[in-house]
């Protein structure tokens, strides 16, 4: 591994790692906190929660993730020696972008298409239709992610 493939291996590990982290935290905490609201103050605190992880910390992991393991495959395969490790990382963070693109986002706009939580009419309905979902598709990218960062220190490791 090149100096320079050394370098973005290592800088793709670090953000997947804090993006498997932050889905990690909120199964681990916040999803089992959140689970002891009523449903108002539940769907309240989620749709704060998914303006305020839209910021310029989070972003930069969440997109970093994916280009660095991207960068890195393509620098090893224009050095003729493209991992399969590093190949395997970048595909567990590109389904994990996935999943999130396709199945955590969509709940998250229906959570807040659903309005103010003072003023909806079936609150428990809401929540029904967005939690057990929302919580199954966390895990499937975290556990992705996780995958991910193992890849990656098998392949900083040296093949």
């Amino acid at each position: 591994m090149t100096p320079t493939e050394q370098l973005t291996t290592i800088v793709a590990t670090v953000l997947t790692g804090l993006v498997a982290g932050t889905y990690f935290a909120y199964a681990t905490s916040v999803m089992l906190a959140l689970r002891r609201l009523d449903d108002r103050t539940f769907i309240e605190v989620m749709q704060k929660i998914n303006i305020t992880i839209q910021n310029p910390a989070f972003f930069a992991a969440f997109f970093g993730a994916p280009t660095f393991a991207a960068v890195t495959v393509g620098l090893q395969a224009s050095n003729g020696d493209a991992s399969g490790w590093t190949i395997a990382a970048l595909a567990l963070n590109i389904a994990a972008l996935l999943i999130t693109t396709a199945a955590n986002i969509p709940l998250n706009n229906a959570l807040d298409a659903a309005g103010e939580p003072a003023t909806i009419a079936e609150p428990g309905k809401v929540r029904d239709r967005f939690e057990r979902a929302w919580n199954a598709w966390n895990a499937t990218r975290g556990v992705a992610l996780v995958a991910a960062v193992v890849c990656l220190g098998i392949a900083l490791r040296g093949r």
